[in-house]
């Protein structure tokens, strides 16, 4: 009921009606050190808000009257303080914030730049969410983002996949392995969420500082210290530890990280089982150092070493599919085993001079990674079908049997890529207040890959497929009667060296008219060359956002008033994706000199809105969108790994709304709540198939009608199909709450909820790619215990403590089997029978965590 009146009330907020006066000051920490970009707004108006300068300097323009200005930082607790100003009247008044981990009402009213296409994202709740995964991307249930397994940290964003999205840590773009084809190979990505300062978001419309990807950006900026602390976090999936410090001078200052992670004991309950032994370890150091507080010029460096290793010796898969029609179980004994690793170096130099009016950055980066995965994999299967009658006494064992084979997998895989970046960004305050910015980027490639990957399929004692089928892959020095088949063979040797060069221009600038209504305006224009294929493409992107001012006097006598307190945005622009490697690697390997880049145009509106309900704040959010891709490269979906065919063949659209709210359910506790809607589809060309019919003029389906001799075929064209990631409903929550009574014992509920996807047979023909798989159902939840209780002070001991928790934590409360990906299994008539591979089931995990 409470969701429901939060959703009819959605005009809400007191505003009091004045003339103006000024307060003026500084906001410090506790040691009076000055915090850069606090926010600072009157309670009674937000209308009234600013951020302060680089020195923590701030001049506001008040209405008349008592006022109540709140000082707020990043996730530290508001102060407030409450005066009377006097028309004209100039104030000024001091502010100093604890630094602290409180997430109150500030961090709902100053979220971010409502009036950019981008949303911040609080990053102090992270380590407070129940997850399997332990990354950053966690976070991003607070975001219009679908994720597709609780092992990978790759996300979906308005109808695209994970290689159009874009991560930057600290202005630098990073990458994640190349080679991963399952969620529990993956391991870490790149971001350390113990060294995180800001996050923002943009699902689309975003701007032409950003790069040249179709949907999404994530922008992450570390921390850099005001003091020394540190933290540590130990589960029964790993540890880390974060330190950080600044010198006596205040001129240096490191921010560090260290992560260890095994998920054995999640993956452990997947249905195959086996000896896994993950193990993922990574480093991470932001340094700063200028010459002196007084010096324009700073430098900074960001350097990462990441290993991660996955071996796995399986032994056994039992997997119970169907209903009361028809119900099977398959059963595979292994032999062989797996060995993948990945170990990736990364190490970024910048250096920045920075003026009253103006900030140029130059900055030289580098990205190498050792990647191999190497397997032999023999499985012997049964398929077998169940008693289904309810009162026999065998319900539920084997019947009969549908079918018996093997298989044998295999792949000697290698790759090494090297990925040079210098680059150069600023921006210079003009007059009336417009800011120019720009960036040139020069970017350097080497990526030799190596490839020896097949799949061997014996059913029934015949090899599949038959030596007369058109595909498959015949062994070498065989007579036409020995032939042995192999399927999927994907064999190469790519050795792509090019460069890339991009360049961005934008201005930013507002206006306000006589009634008091803003308007924000963004036009900018990016390009990129690609020495690969001497492409050239680019195009302008802008966004307009329009904050009115309505007001409504509640009484007749016209003294109360009530101000509603809403941006309209609107944003599009025209994005191209040039190919990177795996876009330029086709089915089986080759490498596409021809490819071009992908292309979408965005249109993107929206309304932020935000209301008070029950004397708590709330802020909500409503996007539609629509997304005109053309030269798309289509693609098949194995697991977490995108097999793209390499050359340009569709055009597509992408479709949808978003609607998010976030605030105060309980009160003093922030909730987040998303509902999406989305339809993407894609059609490719010159794409067609035939249809065959039997003398019967019954249509031959394959292992199913008896009679197959056709005697006619009808051409098909199928035309537009579902893209992969064609999720049409989503739904995610985090939902904080604690005992009225006991505030230090306190729960947080994770909960996704997404339709179905498209899938196909493993025949890589899209347009077979039409079944769904079941809904992805998960819900996680964290009970947890605050360790610090009462001020250090009042303690005597664990003084140096700032913060703790003990938290027990259970993984997809509801035991529910997800589906990832299908194995295809054939019987003897060529029948086949998908059997979907299913995630982890149920998991207790203990957490400790503390800083100081």
């Amino acid at each position: 009921m409470r969701l429901l009146t939060f959703f009819v009330l959605v005009f809400a907020g007191i505003s009091a009606f004045g003339q103006k006066a000024t307060v003026s000051g500084t906001v410090t920490d506790e040691k009076g050190k000055s915090l850069p970009r606090a926010t600072v707004f009157n309670k009674n108006d937000r209308r009234e808000a600013i951020s302060c300068d680089d020195e923590g300097r701030y001049s506001l323009e008040v209405t008349a009257g008592t006022v109540n200005i709140v000082y707020s930082f990043t996730g530290s607790k508001p102060v407030e303080i409450t005066f009377d100003a006097a028309p004209g009247e100039q104030i000024f008044k001091d502010a100093k914030i604890k630094l602290g981990t409180d997430i109150g009402q500030a961090d709902i009213i100053t979220e971010g730049d409502r009036t950019k296409p981008l949303t911040r994202l609080e990053p102090k709740v992270y380590s407070r969410i129940p997850s399997t995964r332990g990354t950053i991307e966690d976070l991003l249930l607070q975001a219009p983002v679908n994720f597709t397994s609780e092992l990978s940290s790759s996300y979906n964003v308005r109808g695209g996949n994970f290689d159009e999205n874009l991560v930057y840590v600290n202005g630098i773009q990073v990458y994640r392995p190349f080679l991963v084809r399952a969620g529990q190979q993956e391991g870490l990505s790149f971001p350390n969420p113990d060294m995180v300062n800001n996050i923002y978001f943009s699902a689309g419309g975003f701007e032409a500082k950003y790069g040249d990807r179709m949907s999404s950006v994530l922008d992450i900026q570390y921390r850099t210290p005001t003091e020394y602390a540190g933290s540590v976090t130990a589960s029964m999936l790993g540890t880390s530890l974060q330190f950080e410090g600044i010198n006596k001078k205040g001129n240096f200052t490191h921010n560090s990280g260290f992560r260890y992670r095994n998920n054995s004991y999640v993956i452990g309950s997947l249905d195959e089982q086996g000896d896994y032994n993950p193990n993922y370890l990574d480093f991470q150091t932001f340094m700063t150092w200028k010459k002196s507080a007084y010096s324009q010029w700073s430098y900074n460096f960001l350097g990462n070493v990441s290993r991660n290793r996955y071996n796995f010796i399986p032994q056994t898969r039992e997997t119970d599919v169907g209903n009361i029609n028809e119900a099977l179980r398959l059963t595979v004994f292994f032999n062989g085993q797996e060995r993948t690793g990945f170990d990736t170096y990364f190490g970024a130099f910048s250096a920045a001079r920075a003026t009253e009016n103006s900030r140029m950055q130059f900055i030289a980066s580098a990205f190498q990674t050792f990647e191999f995965e190497t397997f032999d994999i023999l499985g012997a299967y049964s398929l077998d079908e169940l008693e289904r009658d309810l009162g026999s006494d065998e319900f539920g064992e084997v019947l009969t049997n549908r079918g018996v084979g093997a298989f044998l997998d295999h792949a000697r895989n290698e790759l090494e890529a090297t990925v040079l970046n210098f680059t150069h960004t600023g921006f210079s305050i003009l007059p009336n207040d417009n800011v120019l910015e720009w960036g040139v980027k020069y970017q350097y490639e080497n990526i030799y890959d190596k490839l020896s990957e097949w799949n061997y399929v014996d059913s029934a004692g015949f090899s599949s497929p038959h030596p007369q089928d058109s595909i498959g892959y015949q062994v070498p020095s065989l007579q036409p009667d020995q032939q042995i088949i192999l399927r999927d063979v994907i064999k190469g040797e790519n050795d792509v060296v090019s460069s890339r060069v991009t360049a961005y221009v934008q201005n930013t600038w507002s206006a306000e008219t006589e009634e008091g209504h803003e308007w924000n305006f963004n036009v900018g224009l990016r390009g990129n060359y690609w020495s690969f294929n001497n492409e050239f493409v680019g195009g302008p992107r802008a966004h307009m956002s329009y904050k009115p001012r309505w007001i409504k006097y509640e009484s007749a006598d016209g003294d109360t008033l009530i101000r509603r307190d809403i941006i309209f945005n609107l944003a599009g622009g025209l994005y191209y994706q040039p190919a990177f490697y795996r876009e330029m690697r086709g089915i089986t390997g080759e490498v596409n000199p021809d490819i071009q880049a992908q292309r979408s145009i965005h249109v993107v509106a929206g309304i932020d809105y935000l209301f008070e309900a029950f004397n708590r704040p709330f802020k909500l959010v409503t996007e539609v969108y629509y997304k005109d891709y053309s030269n798309l490269i289509p693609y098949e979906v194995e697991n977490v790994r995108l097999r793209y065919y390499g050359e340009n063949l569709a055009n597509g659209y992408a479709t949808g709304a978003d609607v998010m709210l976030n605030g105060e359910f309980i009160k003093g506790i922030q909730s987040w709540l998303r509902v999406s809607f989305l339809k993407t589809e894609e059609d490719l060309t010159n794409d067609f198939y035939y249809e065959r019919f039997n003398d019967e003029g019954n249509l031959i389906i394959p292992g199913f009608t008896l009679n197959d001799d056709a005697v006619d075929s009808n051409l098909v064209e199928p035309g537009f199909i579902p893209r992969p990631t064609d999720q049409r409903l989503s739904f995610s929550m985090l939902f904080q709450d604690e005992m009225k009574r006991w505030p230090e014992y306190k729960v947080l509920v994770s909960i996704f909820y997404g339709t179905g996807l498209p899938y196909g047979p493993p025949s890589f023909e899209r347009y077979l790619d039409v079944l769904r798989t079941s809904a992805y159902r998960r819900v996680d939840i964290g009970f947890s215990r605050e360790l610090v209780v009462k001020p250090a002070e009042e303690r005597n001991k664990f003084k140096w403590m700032k913060e703790g928790y003990v938290a027990l934590e259970v993984f997809n409360i509801l035991g529910v089997n997800n589906t990832i990906s299908q194995t295809w299994i054939e019987d003897v008539n060529g029948r086949q029978y998908a059997i979907p591979n299913f995630l982890t089931g149920r998991r207790l995990n203990l957490k400790v965590a503390f800083k100081f």
